[in-house]
């Protein structure tokens, strides 16, 4: 890992700061997740240094000042140094603090001495909102609209394949963009390296199988990338993918121009997967499997049954009629 200046500095705020990126190396975390920890605590480093404040300085006091901090418009962003001119939402919040916890936790696994201990640093409240999915209908649609939207139609072929892909199979974005062609088999069963690197299988249904094969047969056939950019292939080669964010803001367009009122993203057709199975009967254990979740428990906080399906439950199973 390259060292850079902001590294330099940072390591007066945060010491042992490279042996502990170096330990989430050996722990076989992700590069993306490495990357967050160490932007996490540039924030920390940002939030000191406004403070005139060093590491050693941190107790309770000051924990809640940096919670301060992180809500604030006038902090900075750690990766352009410029001020950020909006607010952090609790999530994000809770991430920041969380990344400071496990720094301080590692800290003491090493006898090292640490200015507050890691269970001192609360986590803020987060709003437990109603998860909003728009209805099925709309997600068929939306998957769908590549073909029509799309005046290039390799574009809208590639576009409408991915699509089908994260609706039929439940995985996150991060999954379907880092995918290779072989990782898909004859049947539509799809093996991925998922959060955490944990390994599991995904399905594809019979519809989205046939959209991946045509896809399949107007794609660079030696790249091995599965989801690739037109702009830019040279005599079949590429190391280039399509980007997340190229694909949210499209999904964004696709639901724009749909006039589908409900917030919705490539996570949001994940949590669409989950619900549905849900609404059709489909175990939890069964879904907890399908999304890669750890623990049982994520899985019931994210799957949220839609309004039409509680309402139809309630008049059919509640006991007074």
């Amino acid at each position: 890992m390259t060292e850079s200046n902001s590294s330099k500095t940072l390591k007066a705020f945060v010491p042992y700061l490279d042996e502990f990126l170096l330990y989430l190396a050996t722990q076989n975390y992700s590069e993306e997740t490495i990357y967050n920890y160490q932007r996490d605590l540039k924030t920390i480093e940002d939030f000191l240094t406004t403070e005139n404040k060093r590491f050693t300085d941190l107790d309770k006091s000051l924990i809640n000042q940096f919670k301060v901090y992180l809500v604030s418009r006038d902090r900075k962003e750690p990766t352009t140094g410029l001020t950020a001119g909006h607010r952090l939402g609790p999530g994000t919040v809770n991430r920041n603090l969380s990344s400071l916890r496990t720094y301080l936790k590692y800290m003491i696994d090493l006898d090292r001495p640490v200015p507050v201990p890691p269970d001192a640093i609360k986590m803020v409240k987060t709003d437990k909102k109603h998860g909003q999915v728009a209805e099925l209908s709309e997600l068929i649609k939306l998957i769908e609209s590549p073909s029509q939207l799309e005046k290039n139609e390799l574009v809208g072929l590639r576009n409408r394949a991915m699509l089908e892909v994260l609706l039929a199979s439940g995985m996150r974005i991060s999954e379907l963009i880092s995918m290779n062609k072989n990782q898909i088999d004859a049947t539509g069963r799809i093996f991925i390296k998922g959060k955490g690197r944990k390994e599991r299988f995904v399905y594809l249904t019979p519809r989205a199988l046939h959209w991946v094969n045509q896809y399949l047969t107007r794609r660079p056939e030696a790249v091995p990338a599965l989801w690739v950019p037109y702009r830019g292939l040279s005599a079949g080669k590429t190391i280039r993918r399509v980007s997340p964010n190229y694909l949210q803001a499209k999904i964004k367009e696709y639901r724009e121009k749909l006039r589908i009122n409900v917030p919705t993203s490539a996570h949001s057709l994940r949590h669409g997967f989950a619900t549905y199975l849900a609404e059709s009967g489909a175990n939890p254990a069964a879904i907890q499997v399908l999304l890669g979740h750890e623990s049982l428990d994520t899985t019931t906080r994210y799957v949220h049954a839609s309004d039409k399906f509680a309402e139809e439950t309630h008049h059919k199973y509640h006991p007074v009629k």
